[in-house]
């Protein structure tokens, strides 16, 4: 006689726009949604935030990161200017390129969705 399998668990569910923020605050949320072997889903939500000056962030990790709602600036080293995002917009973001975050909005919040994923 087989053993039966083990029941699936139930689906994880959520929404990108719960939870978030009526007025700005200190520090940026940093949500994971979910982690696997290497890789991680980040709701990040931002409320004016940026990098401190002369920060920049060089990761091990690939990052993709969309911006859902509000207006971002990222800035990448090897760059003149900043690149403007606006709600769909999205970036990959090799591992070891230097980047930073100029600036995010207040009012909406900016809603990432960051997806981390081994090199």
């Amino acid at each position: 006689m087989n053993p039966e399998p083990p029941a699936p668990s139930p689906p994880l569910e959520g929404s990108l726009f719960a939870d978030l923020p009526a007025a700005p605050q200190h520090d940026e949320r940093f949500d994971t949604l979910l982690a696997r072997a290497g890789a991680r889903i980040e709701r990040i939500v931002s409320t004016g935030q940026r990098s401190p000056p002369g920060f920049w962030y060089c990761q091990d990790s690939i990052e993709w990161v969309a911006l859902l709602q509000g207006q971002a600036e990222l800035r990448f080293e090897d760059e003149p200017a900043p690149r403007r995002l606006a709600p769909g917009d999205w970036v990959l973001i090799e591992a070891g390129r230097r980047h930073r975050v100029e600036t995010t909005s207040m009012e909406p919040p900016a809603v990432w969705l960051a997806v981390f994923l081994p090199e």
